[in-house]
């Protein structure tokens, strides 16, 4: 295909096909000389081949994608199910974390074409199409599988009307499926968004994000907060499966189909809704939907003071549990008289402490841990702002920056404080124990506090996380995978790369050296700048004999943090914590 004259505008209908790596960035991060090599051999190996074959031209590259032109619409599907069936074959015999997956979006659309450039709104579609694609999976339009239906070896799913950026109108897409679909278990992470999941054998139901209707960007917190509350609330309920906050959240800002998030998080019931907040007043809608076939159950608006918004969120709460379960009415929630604080300043404190907290990276655990003081220092007694200032503290001693026994000293302080004040409140036992786990001299009481927890609130995804690791701590590798492994259900669209560490440390006790390097590899392209995945990593990498990559390692901890080999008295069996330190200290070149 021959691009147009330099100087000319002109417009034509084409096939646009528009593909990307999944996580490029992160690999980037990890390996950079390896991926790029990589990637380029794919480019000249595969993919430029594949589209000289199918007679379609490059029209440029993005740095870790490309965008290409056809003529004929069959022929860009066609090459589009070929380069991904080449991918699957060139990445069957490579290690997980090494391999490179294409996201693929194909639009047939008119351009405009000028410079060999080509413009347009199709174009922008095609692009918006490649980010809705699975790691290793094509997404098109609705015109694109109308033509090349019953023309071409491979199936569609249809994924429904999607709002998706800079487009007025929403956009029909279909997933190409074929029999080379990739192994959902070697995705990276948060690519399982696709796949159906079972129900649980109890009611089960999605909070999603409630839209933000207050004319205010800087309100997002206090909405997203709202839905959080209101996931807390019906997560105390024993006798009901609530998928975690993380998993709903990223749905947000999306146009979704119901159904589709029903079978992508495995649960029944799905509640949306949206929050306006002005002028000392709340407003808040929500609807409940039966996700196995769309119908609406319930709808309802919500009106009251700013100082009402605790009872607001219960109401909801017990509204919706009341329509999915009429004879339990939520008799489980735990009323606004036992809410953790009534001070709405410290209570929009704490929502903006705990925004910054998740991100895992040092300065803003300090801002996190400044706001909770302040949280604080409004309310003493507020039991969720004292364990998760207790939080920041650990936190930053185990990123290496905090010195160990000032950490020690006030997260164990806070912890107490926030255990007489709540309790009973299953967040802050989680917490609470997490922090004792770690700091503290008995370990048996602090699973004993996750234990009660996980009893309370048997749908607390963060709890079982929390849970796996002091399972790990005390010495108990394969009850830590179970629990890693349940906290994954509960969380399926985004879970936290801790676990991915978790269970990479489970297979490095078990001396599963390959396995444990593939899944610390993977925490790390999540989260590069946690220093405890880089510690094990190099640990690993020395235990296997690879030297070399295992300086690497440390090379890249010590541009991170000045402490290579931590105290590690958390890790309660000796023969755990001498296996780690052995291998850390010869990656180290430090004296055994």
């Amino acid at each position: 295909m021959e691009p147009a004259a330099p100087d000319r505008v002109e417009r034509r209908l084409a096939a646009i096909l528009a593909a990307d790596v999944a996580g490029y960035s992160r690999l980037m991060g990890v390996d950079e000389e390896g991926t790029h090599e990589r990637f380029t051999a794919h480019l000249t190996g595969l993919i430029d081949p594949k589209i000289a074959q199918h007679r379609g031209r490059i029209v440029k590259s993005t740095g870790d994608g490309f965008l290409a032109e056809f003529a004929s619409v069959i022929d860009a599907v066609r090459c589009a199910v070929e380069v991904q069936r080449g991918m699957a074959e060139r990445n069957a015999n490579v290690a997980s974390d090494q391999r490179i997956a294409f996201r693929i979006g194909i639009n047939l659309c008119d351009i405009i074409v000028q410079r060999g450039d080509i413009f347009g709104d199709g174009v922008n579609v095609t692009a918006r199409l490649e980010a809705l694609a699975a790691p290793g999976g094509i997404c098109v339009s609705r015109v694109v599988r109308d033509q090349v239906r019953d023309k071409v070896d491979c199936a569609f799913e249809d994924l429904g009307e999607q709002q998706v950026k800079n487009i007025v109108r929403p956009v029909r897409v279909y997933r190409i499926v074929t029999a080379e679909a990739p192994n959902p278990t070697e995705l990276p992470l948060g690519s399982l968004s696709k796949l159906s999941l079972a129900l649980p054998d109890k009611p089960s139901i999605a909070v999603l994000p409630f839209q933000n209707m207050s004319g205010d960007p800087e309100q997002e917190y206090f909405a997203d907060g709202m839905v959080e509350e209101i996931i807390t609330a019906l997560s105390r309920i024993r006798w009901l499966f609530v998928i975690a906050r993380n998993s709903s959240f990223t749905y947000k800002g999306q146009a979704v189909d119901l159904k589709q998030v029903g079978r992508q998080l495995g649960v029944r019931y799905v509640l949306e809704g949206s929050v306006r907040k002005a002028s000392g007043r709340l407003r808040i809608t929500a609807q409940l939907i039966d996700a196995l076939d769309g119908m609406h159950l319930w709808a309802d608006r919500f009106d009251g003071s700013l100082e009402a918004v605790f009872d607001l969120q219960d109401e909801i709460a017990v509204t919706v549990a009341g329509v999915i379960e009429p004879t339990l009415q939520a008799a489980e929630i735990n009323r606004s008289a036992q809410r953790p604080t009534h001070d709405l300043t410290a209570y929009d404190l704490y929502l903006r402490a705990v925004s910054k907290l998740r991100s895992h990276e040092k300065d803003r655990i300090a801002e996190a841990l400044e706001l909770f003081g302040r949280a604080i220092e409004r309310d003493p007694n507020y039991g969720p702002a004292l364990v998760s200032a207790a939080r920041c503290h650990q936190d930053l001693h185990l990123n290496g920056s905090g010195e160990y026994e000032h950490a020690k000293r006030e997260s164990l302080k806070l912890v107490q404080r926030a255990l007489r004040a709540a309790d009973g409140d299953p967040a802050v036992l989680g917490d609470a124990a997490y922090v004792l786990g770690y700091f503290g001299e008995d370990i048996n009481a602090a699973i004993a506090l996750i234990d009660r927890c996980l009893k309370l609130n048997p749908s607390f995804a963060a709890g079982w996380y929390r849970s796996g690791w002091l399972r790990l701590w005390v010495g108990q590798p394969g009850d830590a995978v179970n629990h890693f492994e349940t906290a994954l259900r509960l969380n399926p669209r985004d879970p936290t790369p801790g676990i991915l560490m978790g269970i990479g440390v489970g297979h490095f006790f078990a001396r599963r050296f390959d396995d444990a390097r593939a899944m610390l590899i993977r925490s790390l392209q999540e989260m590069p700048t946690w220093v405890p995945s880089h510690r094990f990593l190099a640990s690993c990498y020395a235990h296997m004999g690879r030297l070399d990559e295992a300086r690497e390692v440390i090379n890249r901890l010590r541009a991170i943090t000045s402490v290579v080999v931590p105290d590690a008295t958390h890790w309660r069996n000796p023969q755990h914590r001498e296996l780690f330190l052995s291998g850390l200290r010869l990656a180290a070149g430090e004296p055994a």
